[in-house]
């Protein structure tokens, strides 16, 4: 099953994204590499600069999608204000339907 964890940044924390930037990466790879990521990127404010994070993983239940979500770098770094995680149902453009 797809789950979305949508993650919304802390105020004024754009400097812990940065300095964590790399190994959020590091991690999102190893995800993919292994069939659990879908998709990710980052949402942007009206300056055009990351004010969060949309996160798609495969799991099977939202425990599990909630385990990958707190084993984020950004989230052990403390960045985020609140991360929602969502059932999705990925239907339009789906490389995998």
């Amino acid at each position: 099953m797809l789950f979305a964890l949508l993650c919304k940044d802390k105020p004024g924390h754009l400097n812990t994204r940065m300095e964590t930037r790399a190994a959020h990466l590091e991690y999102l790879d190893k995800l993919n590499a292994e069939g659990t990521l879908s998709m990710a990127g980052p949402f942007l404010d009206g300056e055009g600069k990351p004010c969060g994070s949309m996160v798609m993983v495969k799991a099977d239940t939202a425990q599990a999608a909630k385990a990958l979500a707190d084993a984020d770098p950004y989230a052990k770094a403390g960045l985020f204000e609140s991360v929602e995680i969502k059932p999705f149902n990925w239907v339009f453009n789906n490389p995998e339907a």
